[in-house]
């Protein structure tokens, strides 16, 4: 019994470096194509790591990268968790910046004020383009992939008819509507004193402080409970007097939420307006699927998050100054940002079979050993 579940942890233990082999291996197979291409690997990865770590500018904007994609993870981690899929974290970011861009152009507040009702603003419009889905997948069940997917275009749409004329800058033609200064993330609280000069905005510190605050939500409170009881077995999470339903809404509530305040920082931190070229990835950058990845790869883990937010960060920027250096084509960039995402999924699905294999090895070696137990506490007959 010992050595079956010393065998346990140990692959348990095994398991969580997956998603760095599986990163490592998208990297090995990128360099064979740069060298198909002619480049040589070490040159492009080295252009890669200075473009992401060279210098202080180069530091914050990885920074800078990983704020949006640490937010969305956050929320990914909660749905995942429920064994609820949003793959609508674009439209949510997208309406969270729409509404808090909005709000902060029509009120003229003390930014002090206007700052934190606007990133609230944002959050609360993410929560509500997350729970429509979660609305229809709980108590309609409607697939909550086709749902939230469907809900992306919807944001996109209603992003292109704002910026088409609401959100259009009055004083100037053609110019989309931007922040006073004092409403702006730096600004507000006077922070631009205490951060370098470069694009670096504190919104890396609400993601850090949300980081811990979804850690305890999940793992240390009653609400977090229930969401992990729900993924783990919805059917017994019913007999047990959770409502199923309820805890799927909530946890694509928050999950959209996450989002939407990744849009609001977006704007407040470091657009200062709504910025798009008609696309979802004009404005996300694809945060909303990159966010996905960077949960995986923290293992849908608040805390491991952190990490993986960073590292998908420095490949999104590290992998723009390689193709500058090195000169490859920008659809290897593509490519390899692809390789990575694949790779890392892969893992992550592997890890999740591997544990359901070890849940059923489990069930049968406990149902085994009561058996001879209740065989050995036999009396015997006559």
């Amino acid at each position: 019994m010992k050595r079956f579940f010393a065998r346990v942890l140990n692959a348990r233990q095994l398991d969580n470096f997956l998603p760095i082999v599986a990163a490592l291996a998208a990297f090995v197979i990128g360099a064979g194509m740069l060298l198909l291409m002619g480049t040589n690997p070490l040159t492009a990865y080295r252009a890669m790591f200075s473009g992401a770590f060279g210098n202080q500018n180069a530091l914050a904007e990885t920074i800078v990268k990983a704020v949006p994609l640490l937010l969305i993870g956050l929320g990914i981690c909660i749905s995942f968790r429920a064994k609820v899929m949003n793959i609508g974290a674009e439209g949510q970011m997208i309406v969270g910046g729409l509404i808090s861009v909005a709000f902060g152009l029509a009120v003229d507040w003390p930014g002090w004020l206007a700052l934190p009702l606007g990133l609230l603003i944002g959050f609360l419009g993410g929560a509500a383009w997350g729970a429509i889905p979660g609305i229809l997948k709980a108590y309609f069940n409607v697939n909550e992939i086709l749902s939230t997917v469907m809900m992306n275009a919807i944001a996109v749409q209603l992003m292109n008819y704002l910026l088409g004329g609401p959100l259009m800058d009055p004083q100037q033609a053609q110019a989309l509507g931007k922040l006073p200064e004092t409403a702006r993330l730096n600004e507000a609280y006077h922070l631009a004193r205490l951060l370098p000069p470069t694009r670096l905005h504190a919104g890396v510190l609400i993601a850090l402080a949300l980081s811990f605050v979804v850690y305890v939500l999940l793992f240390h409170t009653t609400l977090g409970y229930r969401i992990r009881a729900v993924g783990f077995n919805p059917f017994a999470s019913r007999y047990g007097g959770i409502r199923v339903p309820q805890q799927v809404v909530i946890a694509l509530l928050l999950s959209g939420a996450f989002a939407g305040l990744a849009g609001a920082i977006q704007i407040y931190g470091l657009n200062y307006r709504m910025i798009t070229d008609g696309s979802p990835t004009g404005f996300t950058g694809g945060a909303g699927f990159n966010g996905i990845v960077t949960a995986l790869f923290g293992g849908l883990h608040p805390l491991g998050a952190i990490p993986a937010s960073f590292f998908f960060g420095a490949l999104l920027v590290g992998a723009n100054a390689m193709q500058r250096v090195t000169q490859v084509p920008s659809s290897f960039v593509t490519v390899l940002n692809g390789m990575v995402v694949i790779f890392v999924v892969s893992a992550a699905i592997w890890k999740e079979l591997r544990e359901r294999q070890r849940r059923m090895a489990f069930a049968t070696e406990t149902s085994r050993l009561a058996e001879l137990a209740s065989v050995s506490e036999t009396p015997p007959q006559g």
